[in-house]
């Protein structure tokens, strides 16, 4: 099957978009024709070197479509059925699924050579093998989630990561309550999503923090109660001044920073939680005051997917959008072609979109 796909070759590159054929099908394997592709910040660090990948390879991995072929075994999907694709394949099996950690899967998140280029080399698609900068690809079974929805397929490939990523980090990973106090450092497609996690738990203030207005209108809009802009004053003093100096209840930091993700520490009230939510490059470390941590009961917690179980919270959101609660619509800044897939990262660098979404209908 020929199909086009965008090309990463190396770091500080731009994409090749080239002519590209799919191999065959095997045992639990599934084909699937992509609809739309979201443009995800992780997606940018591997193209930065953040996250080392070696190219070449397809970078994409927030997308939903509907499934063309199956292989033999495949009992979940069938043609025609409509799929979001997950990053972080859940096999069911290992220590941590059968503890109900699927977003920890021991199987990993390589994906396999899946397509052909032009001069015979076979490459693979980078984070879980989605593949989803490309028309269509070839995963297994177990990286689908089927949905029955009319939902835009526009909006479902933003479940397939920045949404999942940043509702799950607010309800499956701090188990947000009903009440409480929340900030949110960095309000791009995941923060908005986090933003849109504690309105659905019902947090009665919810703080947005960025060095972006446009962010922050939208994350107002979204369901954030106070905004703050960074470089207008400390950010930590005047989310902690929202609380009566307290401080909130939980901070999630969306940056993927050490700097950032120490000013989500302090501004968490004693007893509180930070949240880890955004990738730094390897080998950066957190320095926090051990007796703070320890005489405030504080703490700090990672969060992997927003410690999604995919087949149970992606059909979740999909109805949490059906039932108005969710706002996935609002997310899409801008939807685009695959040709201006290059731009699209310049637009995120520049912080004039939420979400860029590639579409292929």
């Amino acid at each position: 099957m020929q199909l086009r796909g965008a090309v990463f070759l190396g770091q500080n590159t731009d994409m090749v978009i080239e002519s590209l054929e799919l191999g065959d099908l095997g045992p639990g394997d599934v084909l699937v024709r992509y609809g739309a592709s979201g443009v995800c910040h992780s997606d940018l660090s591997v193209l930065n070197g953040t996250l080392p990948f070696p190219g070449p390879a397809i970078l994409g991995h927030e997308g939903a479509g509907k499934v063309e072929a199956v292989g033999d075994g495949v009992t979940k999907v069938r043609v025609g059925d409509t799929v979001v694709v997950s990053f972080v394949p859940a096999c069911g099996q290992c220590f941590h699924c059968v503890r109900g950690e699927g977003q920890l899967c021991q199987q990993g998140m390589m994906g396999e050579p899946r397509f052909k280029r032009s001069d015979g080399q076979l490459i693979a698609g980078a984070l879980g093998g989605c593949a989803t900068f490309a028309e269509c690809t070839i995963v297994k079974e177990r990286s689908l989630v089927k949905v029955e929805t009319d939902l835009p397929v526009e909006q479902l490939a933003l479940i397939g990561c920045g949404v999942t990523t940043g509702t799950g980090a607010v309800l499956n990973t701090a188990k947000v309550v009903p009440g409480s106090s929340v900030a949110v450092i960095g309000c791009g497609g995941v923060g908005q999503a986090a933003i849109q996690g504690a309105r659905i738990a019902g947090a009665a203030t919810i703080v947005a923090v960025d060095t972006v207005q446009s962010k922050l209108d939208m994350a107002a809009k979204l369901g954030a109660t106070d905004v703050v802009l960074v470089g207008d004053g400390d950010p930590v003093s005047r989310v902690r001044g929202l609380t009566g100096g307290v401080g909130v209840d939980y901070a999630f930091e969306v940056i993927g920073a050490a700097a950032t993700l120490r000013q989500a520490y302090d501004m968490v009230r004693r007893g509180g939680m930070a949240v880890a939510v955004g990738v730094p490059a390897f080998g950066v470390e957190l320095g926090i005051p051990i007796a703070d941590l320890i005489l405030g009961e504080k703490c700090v917690k990672g969060s992997l997917y927003g410690s999604a179980q995919i087949a149970y919270d992606f059909p979740r959101l999909v109805k949490l959008a059906e039932a108005g609660q969710l706002d996935l619509g609002a997310m899409v800044s801008r939807t685009i072609g695959l040709d201006d897939i290059n731009d699209s990262f310049r637009a995120m660098q520049a912080g004039e979109v939420i979400r860029s979404v590639v579409s292929y209908s």
